[in-house]
């Protein structure tokens, strides 16, 4: 079960990285990502607000969202920061690189998992996991490549540096994951709920103080319907990752392996939706990424 909740995370993912290219082009980013996390809080804070008043019908519809100590609180706070810090480098350079390129590139998220699982968790990567890991890293390699055909240059561009390490953030807040359910038995509906709405606080913050002051020198923000979509596509997601990730036969590495897999969402409509050239290459290059994330598939 835990493998098909993963496998609809991934599809939930794949269009909400398809949202954000859309909402981001030409479009301020910082309030385009406190309007989308003010939609994911619709979903989440009535959630809350119904455990307070009616705890039994909640519990039995499987939403009870369990009341938290202070020190559960300002652990969820701390991953909202680290998705936070991982959104904003992440969606400054979506907006200036194809997504063709992006995707690929965060698709990169579970080797640096497989890495923390390994010294964290005591996790023992099998060698298709290895040749796996080996087939994508090459991929990405020929996609820098590829990248310099566009005119862009992996060492220096700091779009580029900027996705690394939005995606080796990410790659903190994913082994947090697996700590906080499996370790600390958080409910699912705790983190979901309360890590979202902690995080619409940090946006919050972030654009009154960052973009607020300086909006009429920056990119105007636009409204778009996939705005409000990013917010919510990323809420049913989670729940979804999260749900797998308390079954107690579930792999952290081969979730985040199937979650990043949204790239082939990302790739075979972002390359019609957006026009973006080189499709035919980067589609080769994509294959052997894919293949890499396969075999590390079936080593679990």
């Amino acid at each position: 079960m835990w493998i098909w909740l993963g496998l609809v995370s991934m599809l939930l993912l794949g269009f909400y990285d398809l949202s954000k290219k859309h909402a981001l082009t030409g479009n301020a980013v910082l309030p385009t990502l406190f309007f989308s996390n003010l939609a994911g809080i619709c979903l989440t804070v009535p959630v809350i607000i119904a455990s307070f008043i009616f705890p039994d019908l909640m519990n039995s519809a499987g939403l009870y969202v369990e009341p938290l100590s202070g020190r559960e609180h300002g652990l969820l706070m701390l991953k909202s920061l680290i998705v936070g810090t991982s959104w904003v480098c992440a969606f400054f350079a979506m907006k200036h690189l194809p997504i063709s390129i992006v995707s690929p590139i965060r698709a990169s998220g579970p080797m640096w998992t497989l890495a923390g699982a390994v010294f964290l968790f005591h996790e023992m990567p099998s060698p298709l996991q290895w040749v796996g890991m080996a087939l994508i890293f090459t991929g990405y390699f020929g996609f820098s490549i590829l990248g310099r055909e566009e005119g862009i240059h992996f060492h220096r561009s700091k779009w580029i540096y900027l996705i690394f390490a939005a995606t080796l953030i990410g790659t903190c807040s994913t082994l947090m994951d697996k700590w906080l359910i499996q370790r600390q038995d958080f409910a699912v509906m705790q983190v979901v709920c309360w890590y979202s709405v902690y995080l619409f606080v940090f946006f919050a913050l972030i654009n009154g103080l960052i973009w607020w002051p300086n909006r009429k020198k920056t990119t105007p923000f636009k409204w778009r319907w996939t705005v409000p979509m990013i917010g919510l596509l990323l809420v049913l997601s989670d729940f979804a990752y999260f749900k797998a990730l308390a079954q107690p036969e579930a792999l952290i590495v081969i979730l985040s392996v199937l979650r990043r897999c949204s790239v082939l969402v990302g790739f075979f409509v972002g390359a019609v939706l957006f026009k973006e050239v080189n499709k035919r290459k980067k589609s080769w290059v994509l294959l052997g990424i894919m293949i890499g994330v396969l075999l590390i598939i079936l080593s679990g």
